[in-house]
């Protein structure tokens, strides 16, 4: 589902780089967008996943099917990765928005994931999922802002 959604994004270069984002977290200068240092593997996401702090929205939706694939094939271990996947999809939403850019294709994917992670006892991220769906993905949720 999430790479149905996330189609285009997904391949699409990102203008910064999981990588550049933890260039940028250290106080470096961001390297470029590079094919073979670049490519996301499971060890480039357990390296790099602090960069996605530092990543805006087109890039941060260039990796979030990806991720999820990673949390999903992960499900019943805590990681890393999976913990920096949540905390990404929290509130506050910044500006320009990255929680807000999202197609409802995109949202749906989403929130379906988390729903997963939230109600499946297996999950190693269970509670902490359904904190992030509670802040954000779910109806009424608590920061959300809805248009009337």
């Amino acid at each position: 589902m999430a790479n149905d959604a996330f189609g285009k994004d997904a391949a699409a270069s990102p203008r910064i780089t999981l990588r550049a984002g933890e260039a940028l977290e250290g106080y470096k200068d961001p390297p470029p967008f590079d094919p073979a240092l670049d490519e996301v593997t499971d060890i480039y996401l357990e390296r790099y996943s602090g960069g996605l702090t530092f990543l805006d929205a087109a890039s941060w939706r260039h990796y979030l099917p990806r991720l999820i694939e990673y949390a999903v094939r992960r499900f019943g271990q805590f990681t890393d990765v999976c913990d920096a996947l949540l905390n990404s999809l929290r509130p506050p939403d910044r500006e320009p928005p990255r929680l807000a850019s999202l197609t409802p294709d995109q949202e749906r994917a989403v929130t379906a994931f988390l729903e997963s992670l939230a109600f499946t006892e297996s999950s190693a991220h269970q509670a902490f999922a359904c904190q992030v769906l509670e802040e954000w993905w779910i109806p009424g949720a608590l920061y959300r802002k809805r248009i009337e």
